[in-house]
């Protein structure tokens, strides 16, 4: 199954910057904080320009929220943006100031749990450590399960012993598994309309030599119409904006704002129930998304 996997992987695999040689743990910690829930085209550009702008921990501590959310554009889940500068100050208050290359220690920094500190140890520490994101789960229960698809949202202790398993001996060429596996789930064995016919373990996989059966479990697609988080999304969009004219750099002045009559207004969709828009606002004020200014005015954090 490695070797087959190995083999697919070394003539399908993306070429992305997030995992080109040199990169460093913390272009890696942001490129997986950036693409949970998130399609990796999606991410490429933003995390570049990232990169380009707060290129160490350092750099992001010292952003402005407002501007962290300005440039996290479009990518859903604004509170990952905040999380992670977050994380970037508690790195820089480190000895060091570096990404530590502990898993304990990963999972105690702000908006990091198990699967990114998995990925982290792997990908540049090359810990001896299985990474179970939501491709990997998919590839392995429909291989050796004989699944559809894995029948909770986190990984079970068989999954985890079954992942465990299949890890090679040395660090170095887990990682290399592990990023296989995820591309493999990524782009052929996906959710909907996986390439069974031209599968290199279509012999031996239990799901598809069963007949393929459908799960209990069926996966939905996160709704976003008429949704709070499409409002949100408005919300948010608005004040980027701002500070998007005339130029990039109002990014980091004193936040433009708006009334709470336009906050409103933006985060009333058609058809909605008349307390969506003050329940949008509110959890935006909540979670830290947008504060409130003199004169009742709502802007992005500036501090």
């Amino acid at each position: 199954m490695r070797e087959k996997i190995l083999d697919w992987f070394d003539a399908n695999k993306r070429e992305l910057p997030m995992r080109a040689p040199g990169n460093s743990p913390w272009g890696t910690l942001v490129g997986e904080v950036m693409s949970q829930q998130t399609p990796m085209p999606r991410v490429q550009p933003i995390w570049q320009r990232w990169m380009e702008l707060w290129p160490t921990p350092q750099d992001l501590a010292a952003a402005s929220p407002a501007k962290v959310l300005v440039e996290w554009e479009r990518l859903g889940y604004p509170s990952r943006a905040l999380r992670l500068r977050e994380c970037a100050i508690a790195i820089a208050k480190r000895p060091g100031g570096r990404v530590p290359a502990d898993y304990e220690e990963l999972c105690s920094l702000p908006g990091i749990g198990p699967y990114t500190a998995s990925a982290l140890m792997s990908f540049q520490f090359h810990a001896r450590i299985a990474v179970l994101d939501t491709n990997i789960r998919r590839v392995l229960v429909r291989t050796v399960l004989g699944c559809e698809r894995p029948s909770s949202s986190a990984p079970s202790k068989q999954e985890r012993i079954l992942a465990d398993s299949l890890l090679p001996v040395e660090g170095a060429e887990c990682a290399r598994w592990n990023v296989a596996i995820m591309e493999f789930g990524a782009l052929h064995c996906v959710q909907r309309s996986p390439a069974c016919d031209s599968c290199p373990l279509v012999s031996s996989c239990r799901w598809f030599l069963a007949g393929k059966p459908a799960s209990e479990r069926r996966g939905r697609a996160q709704a976003w119409a008429g949704t709070d988080r499409q409002a949100r999304g408005r919300v948010i969009a608005l004040l980027r904006s701002l500070h998007r004219s005339p130029d990039e750099a109002r990014a980091e002045d004193a936040s433009p704002s708006v009334s709470r009559a336009q906050a409103l207004e933006a985060a009333a969709l058609p058809g909605a129930d008349a307390d969506q828009a003050p329940r949008v606002l509110a959890s935006l004020i909540t979670d830290g998304l947008v504060v409130i200014q003199d004169e009742d005015r709502i802007a992005l954090p500036s501090s």
